[in-house]
């Protein structure tokens, strides 16, 4: 989801304001540059020594930080006059001859507004200035700016410097240089023209320009999109960019928000596969929410790419259908047409599957932090509404978890839960599991069974400290048992990002993540040490790519199929981050589940208006 949830790959918190603690980010980064030899003691610099590029340099850190320069020209090319990270970007119509270093700098003004106006001429004195985006312990990248600025305009109504295009001439596959292991790339000379973190730092502050920009990440309610410069670069078979391995995060990927006042033009609500026809342009800036990013004062024309959602097929009389769906926070507070869109997916989309394993599953009053931690009004009032589409008359199973030791939004004690049509599919209610009370595979004449089901899967081991606990049920389908575990592992809050400065980013997360997926690797292997032909599918939110140690893990010993490999490639996909077309969640089946198709339904991460953050997934077992 887009805002602090374990849902997320990187949860985003609320936007706070640029100038929040910028007077302690600036000591750190002067502290850090004087340490490091990247600048003396801190002096001024006269104006005929002094231009943009002198201040921005070849590396990310501008050799003149923590210094007062004085009368440096150029043009407004610019200006952001709203929030209290107001102030303009001027732009040097001189150039130097190095593509390493930027020739446009952001004034900073606060919560001021400028009194300047595009096309200004004007002689700009203040402090170098490096702003971390969201602190400098964030391990983002940072931002050159002029602050405690005083500016003389010389003249107006000036031509503003050509804006530089972004395309696959300009910008590198290679997305960012590397630096050793938790190393930073900061001290690095720029290489633009073999590395796109490296293209995108040397054009800071500078006008750039898309032309006819496949849009490949929706509109968000902040008002922002995604495009890529390469329209030719690993898409996927519905025109996102598809991120399937750790060297290949998508180099042409490019945020857009907009300077235009929105009643003037408003912001394109665009899905992917859309086109911003034309020129898409402004100056290029980078913040926490995504990195590297088109101010635009010029948007190109939203044309509609014609993506429509997906429906699957219905399963056939002999055919099992489990899915997964991460419902994003539902609570009885959530506004009813969510629960109305919701089950119309199931009924409609998803063909009314026989078992859904839910995930983000809230308590009954949502995100008010009390001691309630029932879940019952919450998938009544789902089931309800899926009965109302049209939908079959399911019931559901879950344990309430432990008052706030679940993780997620704080008060909402999310949880996994099963529904399943009674129907078809039948469940085996075995007494005793409860929060804290660890399910055990038990042999009864050969067979597999639970010490309890619904279980969850090893409460107490540290791998699930303030995280999800695996939700295990035995379900009988055609007189064949199968086990369903439902997981919401950790998510990756607090990894450093693609963008980071910091090359090969750190996964911190994953760690726990690998140590859940021993846990439920270690009960599958369990339940097959009785019979090695048992039916088992493990599915949900496992917050991490196919490719990960995390699903190394989760399959090993090869007891469990992650079936998202058998899919073409361009289709393996079902959450969009940051114009990156992933995998979060996943259905993993067992040998004795092996006669399975399987099938992301796109409903939702590839479109502005949506449900949920995340596509579901449903597989049909025959039997």
């Amino acid at each position: 989801m887009s805002s602090l949830s374990s849902s997320s790959p990187h949860p985003v918190p609320p936007r706070p304001s640029r100038a929040r603690s910028r007077s302690a980010a600036v000591t750190a980064v002067v502290a850090a540059a004087l340490a490091a030899g990247l600048l003396a003691v801190p002096q001024s610099a006269s104006a005929a020594e002094i231009r943009v590029h002198d201040i921005q340099g070849a590396t990310r850190v501008s050799p003149l930080a923590g210094k007062d320069v004085t009368g440096v020209p150029g043009v407004v090319t610019a200006v952001r006059a709203f929030g209290s990270a107001r102030g303009f970007w001027v732009q040097d119509p001189r150039p130097d001859r190095s593509p390493a270093t930027s020739e446009a700098v952001f004034v900073f003004t606060g919560s001021t507004t400028p009194k300047v106006a595009v096309g200004d001429a004007v002689e700009v004195s203040g402090t170098v200035t490096e702003y971390y985006p969201g602190g400098a312990d964030a391990g983002l990248q940072s931002v050159t700016e002029l602050t405690r600025a005083t500016w003389t305009v010389r003249a107006s109504g000036q031509p503003l410097p050509a804006a530089f295009t972004l395309d696959s001439a300009a910008v590198p596959r290679r997305y960012a240089p590397t630096a050793g292991e938790g190393g930073s790339i900061e001290s690095l000379r720029l290489r633009p023209g073999r590395y796109a973190l490296d293209r995108y730092e040397s054009l800071e502050g500078m006008r750039v320009a898309v032309r006819n920009a496949p849009v490949v990440g929706a509109t968000s309610e902040h008002k922002e999109l995604w495009v890529t410069a390469e329209p030719y670069q690993d898409r996927t078979a519905r025109g996102g960019v598809l991120y399937d391995s750790y060297g290949k995060p998508g180099s042409g990927r490019v945020k857009v928000a907009s300077l235009i006042p929105y009643a003037e033009r408003p912001f394109p609500v665009a899905n992917v596969r859309d086109r911003l026809a034309g020129v898409t342009s402004g100056p290029l800036d980078y913040d926490q929410f995504g990195g590297y990013e088109i101010q635009a004062t010029e948007l190109g024309e939203l044309v509609d790419g014609g993506l429509r959602r997906e429906r699957t097929r219905p399963q056939h009389s002999r055919e099992l259908a489990i899915a997964t769906y991460n419902v994003e926070n539902l609570s009885p507070k959530t506004p009813r047409a969510k629960f109305d869109r919701l089950a119309e997916g199931l009924v409609r989309d998803l063909a009314s599957p026989d078992i859904v394993a839910l995930e983000e599953v809230q308590d009954d009053n949502g995100p008010t932090n009390d001691s309630v931690v029932s879940a019952d009004a919450t998938l009544r009032q789902l089931t309800e509404a899926i009965k109302a589409a049209g939908g079959p008359s399911y019931s559901w199973r879950q344990i309430d978890p432990a008052d706030d030791q679940d993780g997620g939004q704080p008060g909402g004690n999310i949880r996994n839960a099963f529904l399943f049509n009674p129907e078809r599919v039948s469940f085996t209610d075995t007494a005793g599991g409860d929060a804290t009370t660890p399910v055990r595979v038990v042999d009864r004449g050969g067979e597999p069974a639970l010490s309890a089901s619904p279980g969850r899967i090893d409460p107490a081991n540290e791998a699930w400290r303030a995280s999800r606990k695996p939700l295990v049920g035995e379900f009988t389908f055609r007189g064949q048992p199968v086990f369903v575990v439902a997981n919401h592992f950790n998510s990756k809050g607090g990894d450093q990002g693609l963008d980071s400065r910091f090359q090969p980013p750190r996964r911190g997360s994953e760690v726990q993540r690998i140590a859940q997926a021993k846990a439920v690797n270690a009960f599958v292997k369990d339940v097959l040490e009785i019979k090695p032909r048992a039916s088992v599918v493990v599915a949900g939110d496992i917050n991490d790519f196919q490719f990960s140690p995390a699903l190394d893990a989760l399959t090993d010993g090869g007891v469990l199929t992650d079936l998202v490999n058998k899919l073409p490639k361009r289709e393996r996909y079902g959450y969009v981050y940051n114009g990156n077309s992933q995998v979060l969640d996943h259905i993993l089946t067992s040998k004795g589940a092996r006669r399975a198709e399987y099938d992301i339904v796109h409903v939702n991460a590839e479109f502005a208006d949506q449900a949920s953050d995340h596509d579901p997934q449903v597989v049909r077992i025959r039997y």
